[in-house]
């Protein structure tokens, strides 16, 4: 059997639609001042801790930390030929 598309089952989509955006939209006005407040106090709790990389030494202390410097290849590529250009 076939079916057709009708005005009132367009009618009723249409508003179902509607009724689900509003709802969604009146569900996240009341949640998005409470993700806001929560997501500002991770970051503020995040910013108050001192870096993972810092030392607790003494002030006045000082270090040096010696870089490993990368050898360089030394590969012969020929002769450097510096020349001028005649016109």
């Amino acid at each position: 059997m076939i079916q057709t598309a009708s005005l009132v089952g367009l009618v009723k989509t249409v508003l179902i639609i509607i009724l689900a955006y509003s709802i969604f939209k009146y569900i996240t006005r009341l949640l998005a001042p409470w993700i806001l407040r929560s997501m500002a106090k991770k970051m503020a709790k995040k910013f108050n801790q001192p870096p993972s990389n810092y030392n607790s030494s003494n002030e006045g202390d000082v270090s040096i930390d010696k870089s490993v410097k990368k050898q360089r290849s030394k590969k012969d590529v020929g002769e450097y030929i510096d020349y001028e250009e005649l016109d």
